[in-house]
């Protein structure tokens, strides 16, 4: 089944802009570039959206939750329900604490790992989208509070890190939407930078 939907996750507002729990609507937006779209706020999702249009195969939205994160998957459903667009169609893009800044990683379900814009979109649209997660790590200093590192913002040199990253980011979701999951999963998770065993364990 084909990719209708990509929706990055983040929190709205200029104050949350450059931090670590944003880099969903990071590499939303650098997509939506790169594809030349535009967004256009749409008020009766709670959500910006922005259409691709992709030759004669069916238009791909991308969307950004105008919630914030821990209420993500009412804006979720609410778009996939107007456009009937099944989980198994949604690409979810999110930080993942559990890998390194650079580190990428396909599922396609399993728990939300503590995560509460996927648990809220676990909670609203069910199970079955894809899961796009992005190394935000590791934590510095160790001992810093979970939630501070995470709304934290990016130091100038992981910006210019993350800026140099976002062409293989937008290389992985062209895989997933023109190779499929299955085989994107394939070349996406077997190159990763960082040490993946204390993630939580995902079922594929």
């Amino acid at each position: 089944m084909s990719i209708r939907l990509i929706v990055g996750l983040g929190n709205p507002g200029r104050d949350y802009a450059d931090t670590r729990h944003n880099i969903g609507f990071v590499v939303a937006d650098a997509f939506v570039r790169a594809r030349e779209g535009s967004w256009t706020r749409r008020r009766e999702f709670d959500a910006d959206v922005a259409k691709i249009t992709q030759g004669a195969q069916r238009d791909l939205f991308v969307l950004k939750p105008q919630t914030f994160m821990n209420e993500s998957g009412r804006a979720v459903a609410a778009f996939c329900r107007f456009f009937r667009i099944e989980p198994t169609e949604v690409v979810l893009i999110y930080d993942e604490l559990n890998l390194d800044l650079g580190g990428t990683k396909l599922s396609i379900r399993g728990s939300a790992g503590g995560h509460n814009g996927v648990q809220s979109v676990l909670t609203h649209l069910g199970d079955g989208f894809r899961r796009f997660r992005l190394g935000i790590g590791p934590r510095q200093p160790p001992e810093i509070d979970l939630k501070d590192f995470v709304l934290g913002k990016f130091t100038p040199e992981q910006q210019t890190t993350l800026t140099q990253l976002l062409p293989a980011y937008l290389s992985g979701l062209d895989l997933i939407l023109t190779q499929g999951v299955a085989a994107a999963m394939n070349r996406l998770n077997r190159r990763q930078p960082s040490d993946d065993r204390h993630r939580h364990q995902e079922e594929l």
